[in-house]
C-alpha cells in the first residue's frame, strides 16, 4: 500500500478526458485518474456492451446511471441498478461487464484491494 497523501480536491469530470476502450461488442469510455496506488474511473458503456476479457481484478463499482450485469466465469449472473455497488478483491472472483443500455459507472481500484491470504 502507498504511504502517499492525496490533498484536498474538487474533481470536474467535465474536464477529464475520455478514453476509448472497446469491448468484444460495443464500446466503453473512461475518464480516469491516477494516484499512487489509486485509481479513479468514471466509466461509460454503450448500449448492448459486453466487455473483451474477464478481469480478476479488484474493484469497487457504483452504478450512477443504467443497468450493468456483471457476469462470473461460473456464469453466475449479478445485476447492479443505479445506487447499488459491488466491492471485490483481486483475484476472488474472474468476471466481466455486460450492458443491455448505456451505463455509466464510478470505479475506484487500488493497491487496497491487493488479495491477502
Amino acid at each position: 500500500m502507498s504511504n502517499q497523501n492525496i490533498p484536498f480536491q474538487v474533481i470536474n469530470w467535465d474536464i477529464i478526458a475520455k478514453t476509448n476502450h472497446p469491448g468484444e461488442i460495443g464500446n466503453s469510455t473512461w475518464q480516469t485518474l491516477q494516484f499512487a496506488g489509486l485509481r479513479v474511473r468514471i466509466v461509460e458503456y454503450s448500449a448492448g456492451y459486453i466487455a473483451d476479457h474477464r478481469c480478476q481484478k479488484g474493484h469497487i463499482v457504483h452504478c450512477l446511471e443504467g443497468v450493468v450485469i456483471s457476469e462470473m466465469e461460473t456464469g453466475e449472473k449479478s445485476t447492479l441498478t443505479k445506487g447499488m455497488t459491488y466491492i471485490v478483491t483481486d483475484e476472488l472472483s474472474s468476471h466481466r461487464s455486460l450492458a443491455q443500455t448505456c451505463v455509466k459507472l464510478l470505479i475506484i481500484d487500488g493497491d487496497f484491494l491487493k488479495y491477502q491470504p
